[in-house]
């Protein structure tokens, strides 16, 4: 008994002995490995950190005006000036409003705001950022027929009670007005004794850079310190230089040649100049929207079925790749541009046999090859007529698809080719069946142009006209009508911002502004 008894503890001394060596042998591995997790994240950090980056980052643009950023009419230079020229309000990528120049807005009636600036904000020659210049900026715009002038035609006048408060008074109630207050603003102390539309003198932002020079073959930016981001972001790129060419066949091939480093081009055929390598795009959607719009006063398509059985029947994607090769991006919505405001639900996708489903349920009937139905004790055919103008070609060409497309699922359709003026007089006076046409839209979500009182498609629905204007319920309007269609979105254009392979940072281009947290981005040796 007692040599069992002894045994017995020897096993357990034995087990004791290896669990302890196990336990050791787990803690040297795990610590080992930890160590490597941790060499691992050291190497990475000390691979950003150690990047070698060029100072100067180099931009080609074409037909320079002005750096100028209420005069200028170059596409290139608007979205350069937005590096230079802070707005009161700034659109995030995804169409968000953010504070920028003014700290706060409040709306105190239907057609007054009250806006609060931030005055802690200097321009780049140190003087003090006040609500002058604001009123100052509104009157350049709407006195010299500026690109921005849309943003403030209502304004009626401007009162500025102290140094930080704005008062901005309209003609009329706009629908998110705020998102109107995004233009640059100008220094109005800078310009006081000048004659603003021909002087000669360097523009003066609040912005990230700020401009050195300009000459005849480039323009000098280099960084603000006194930008009010500066010791917090601070820009990787030290100074960029835009450099003036006469035609873009210029830029793309000065970009081969790598003399430059980023480009933007709304063209499709880039590749045919530059070819297929070499660099790295990002595309965004572009703000020209196309759209087949119904008049739904019209005795037949005032029917909700018919307009949802069209929308069936239409393959944007053919569209899109048989007259435009791709260059152009389907859409859906006024707002399928980035908004966070845009509701994609009750969308209608392409289907045929839906299209011809939803005629059966609402009582039209396929007989001799054609649709038919009693209304009003009248028997109407499925015959209809698009407007649209033989001026423009490509709108022709998709005019003609839409035809052969609605064809194939037995709706009937006569294209009518007119010329400009009687374009605009069938648009205007919204005398059509249906009218192939299009807008450029705002970073502003105002859908009131597709949706409100007086649309272009005499739709009339109380609710969405209700819930249009704001944003807690814009998104519950847009469900209404993407199951009413009182017209149909097609495609929009795109743009692509072409980047030298040894450029990085954070791309997120949208046509409000290309260049998003640019202060992240760099050209490395």
């Amino acid at each position: 008994m007692k040599s069992s008894g002894n045994n017995f503890f020897k096993y357990i001394f034995i087990i004791v002995v290896i669990a302890l060596i196990c336990g050791a042998v787990y803690i040297l591995y795990y610590s080992n490995n930890k160590e490597g997790e941790e060499d691992i994240e050291d190497s990475n950090s000390s691979e950003e950190e150690n990047i070698s980056i060029v100072e100067n980052l180099k931009m080609g643009i074409t037909n320079y005006d002005t750096m100028n950023p209420i005069l200028t009419k170059n596409r290139d230079i608007v979205n350069i000036d937005k590096l230079v020229f802070d707005p009161i309000f700034f659109i995030t990528s995804d169409y968000n409003l953010q504070t920028c120049l003014g700290k706060s807005i409040n709306r105190t009636s239907e057609t007054s705001y009250e806006i609060k600036i931030d005055s802690s904000i200097r321009w780049q020659d140190g003087t003090t950022f006040t609500s002058t210049d604001v009123k100052y900026t509104i009157e350049q715009i709407k006195n010299t027929n500026s690109i921005y002038l849309s943003n403030v035609q209502d304004v009626v006048s401007v009162d500025t009670p102290d140094s930080e408060t704005v008062v901005i008074n309209l003609s009329r109630n706009v629908p998110f007005f705020e998102y109107n207050l995004t233009f640059p603003i100008v220094s109005s102390r800078y310009y006081f004794d000048q004659d603003f539309v021909n002087s000669n003198k360097i523009p003066m932002g609040t912005g990230m850079y700020k401009i050195a020079s300009i000459n005849d073959d480039n323009i000098l930016l280099i960084m603000n310190d006194k930008w009010k981001n500066f010791k917090t972001n601070q820009p990787r790129t030290q100074s960029i230089t835009l450099h003036k060419y006469n035609a873009i066949g210029e830029v793309f091939n000065t970009f081969k040649l790598g003399n430059i480093d980023l480009l933007n081009t709304y063209m499709t055929n880039y590749a045919d100049y530059i070819g297929t390598i070499g660099y790295n795009k990002r595309e965004y959607s572009g703000r020209d929207y196309d759209f087949l719009s119904f008049n739904c006063n019209d005795n037949i398509l005032s029917d909700p079925a018919v307009r949802k059985a069209i929308n069936y029947a239409i393959n944007k994607d053919n569209i899109v790749s048989t007259v435009f090769g791709y260059s152009k991006i389907v859409s859906n919505s006024p707002l399928d541009y980035g908004s966070l405001l845009y509701n994609g639900e009750n969308v209608i996708s392409f289907n045929q046999d839906l299209a011809k489903k939803t005629l059966q349920d609402n009582g039209w009937t396929y007989t001799n090859n054609r649709w038919q139905k009693n209304i009003n004790g009248y028997v109407k055919k499925l015959n209809l007529s698009l407007v649209v103008n033989k001026e423009q070609s490509d709108r022709v060409n998709v005019a003609n698809n839409i035809k052969n497309q609605l064809a194939d699922v037995g709706i009937i359709v006569n294209v009518v080719q007119v010329d400009n003026n009687r374009y605009n007089s069938y648009l205007n006076n919204k005398d059509y069946q249906m009218i192939l046409t299009g807008v450029s839209s705002s970073v502003s979500p105002d859908l009131s142009y597709f949706y409100g009182y007086g649309n272009i498609s005499n739709y009339y629905n109380e609710e969405v006209f209700s819930k249009i204007n704001s944003t807690d319920t814009i998104k519950e309007a847009q469900k209404i009508t993407n199951d009413e269609v009182p017209h149909i979105g097609l495609y929009r254009n795109k743009g692509t911002i072409i980047l030298n392979s040894n450029v990085g940072g954070d791309f997120s281009p949208n046509s409000y502004f290309l260049y998003y947290n640019f202060n992240k981005w760099y050209r490395q040796q």
